[in-house]
């Protein structure tokens, strides 16, 4: 079956009338299973860290790394166990304990193969806590995604938080593959806390995108091949420089860049 969904962008009129969060979403929908994740992500000079928890289908997979400018500590796992991580909160036990602030929300519904997915992104979250015994008070964003992803997937992302030339708090998200309708897609920039949607950005692979340039530091890259699923993953902590799209010159910023093809 499949699922004829447009583009749309809110908050705002016109939520598609689907399964959506809140909201329970079938395990199963057109022959596609369910995946479904929640990533944290916090940046600044002198530490830069992640944690999510994915689910595909009935399978669980969790991941966290923490970048101190001098040593990239990182681990992946099967299973969840102690671990949490939600828009509000990132628990690994002797780890990670964080709390993350509010943000205005972006959330986002596209087509994809013949369903759909969904997301919500908020940046410029305040992480606060501590990351291997170490205070951390960073920027971050927060990436909450469900869908029935095509089989094949691949996508470029980033996302970083820093401070414009002109001295105002800056966050972005920018993607191509997936959510990226020339309009009513999740390219965002917060400035001030507050979002607007951006113009498609060109990516020149890992070495930035628009007119952001990325140096990267350290990163994290995965390879797998399984039964049912395939994936290459590489991202990157660093720092960016140049301009943020639609806002304007970066006097400093911090984030990632990922690259994902994934079979699943």
């Amino acid at each position: 079956m499949r699922q004829t969904v447009s583009a749309w962008r809110g908050p705002g009129p016109g939520r598609p009338e689907l399964p959506l969060p809140p909201e329970r979403m079938p395990g199963w929908r057109g022959r596609r299973p369910l995946k479904r994740w929640t990533w944290v992500g916090a940046f600044g000079p002198e530490l830069m860290l992640c944690a999510a928890v994915a689910r595909i289908g009935p399978a669980t997979a969790a991941w966290w790394a923490v970048w101190d400018g001098a040593e990239l500590t990182q681990r992946s796992l099967r299973r969840v166990g102690g671990m949490v991580v939600t828009p509000t909160r990132v628990e690994v036990p002797g780890v990670l304990s964080l709390e993350v602030g509010g943000a205005t929300p972006v959330e986002v519904v596209s087509p994809h193969g013949d369903q759909y997915v969904w997301t919500r992104k908020r940046g410029g979250v305040r992480v606060r806590g501590t990351a291997l015994g170490r205070e951390v008070d960073a920027a971050g964003l927060v990436d909450e995604s469900a869908g029935y992803h095509a089989r094949h997937t691949a996508w470029l992302w980033s996302a970083g938080a820093g401070v414009l030339a002109s001295g105002e708090p800056v966050a972005w998200n920018l993607v191509d593959g997936v959510h990226d309708s020339p309009v009513a897609s999740e390219r965002t920039v917060w400035v001030g806390g507050a979002p607007r949607e951006v113009p498609p950005q060109r990516f020149d692979g890992l070495a930035g995108v628009g007119a952001l340039r990325f140096s990267a530091q350290a990163t994290r890259a995965r390879r797998e091949r399984l039964v049912l699923m395939a994936s290459d993953y590489e991202q990157p902590f660093g720092t960016f420089s140049g301009a943020v799209p639609g806002a304007g010159e970066l006097r400093e910023g911090w984030g990632v860049m990922e690259r994902h093809a994934v079979s699943w």
